[in-house]
């Protein structure tokens, strides 16, 4: 059975469809980064029928696994996942543009900081003017930890791989704009966790000097 299952994604999914129906145009195209079990991408899919989505994971079993949740929903806006490993320099150029949005829901922190530049390098290149970077997970705040068990919970990331950290809002903010993009809004989430909202500039924004 292909179907893969995360307790965790169903909490999540219900928290950022309210986020997301307040961030979300009515229509448009939207990019989902390490769609994971797919849990998300029917979810999002179900919920927001004027938007096409495009479900995503760097792993084969994920695929497999977004694919049957996708056939099982028999969804029209929800298409087959794509095969992206953000670190990878020229990962956009595969990809038709501009997306009005691209969600990735707790990823940088279970992945190297090169998974978040690349993230934010290529969300920075797909969105058009005024499109969402959404991203949801556990953050430090100017350079401190929002809660006890994020401390433990980051020990836990750490001891599986040294490169993996809860991070910075500050620090993801500062790489963001390097790519055009602004933070918004940082929501505070049940379960210690945030929502960012990151806006990309039109293009006669990027090149002023601030």
């Amino acid at each position: 059975n292909p179907l893969q299952n995360a307790p965790a994604a169903e909490r999540h999914t219900c928290q950022n469809l309210k986020i997301l129906s307040e961030q979300l145009p009515a229509s448009g195209r939207a990019l989902e980064i390490a769609s994971g079990t797919g849990q998300h991408a029917v979810a999002f899919a179900q919920n927001f029928p004027g938007i096409t989505w495009h479900p995503s994971d760097p792993e084969a079993n994920a695929r497999a696994s977004i694919d049957a949740r996708g056939q099982q929903a028999g969804l029209k806006n929800l298409e087959p996942p794509l095969d992206i490993d953000v670190t990878q320099e020229r990962w956009p150029d595969t990809l038709e543009r501009p997306f009005d949005a691209v969600l990735a829901i707790n990823l940088i922190h279970i992945a190297p900081w090169a998974v978040c530049t690349g993230l934010l390098r290529g969300a920075g290149e797909l969105l058009g003017a005024g499109g969402l970077l959404y991203l949801y997970g556990p953050y430090k705040k100017d350079g401190g930890h929002t809660a006890a068990s994020n401390v433990r919970f980051e020990a836990w990331l750490q001891a599986q791989n040294p490169e993996f950290g809860v991070r910075d809002i500050g620090d993801v903010e500062r790489e963001a704009n390097k790519h055009g993009l602004r933070l918004d809004d940082a929501f505070p989430m049940p379960a210690n966790n945030f929502s960012l909202i990151l806006r990309k500039e039109s293009g006669r924004d990027l090149h002023q000097p601030s």
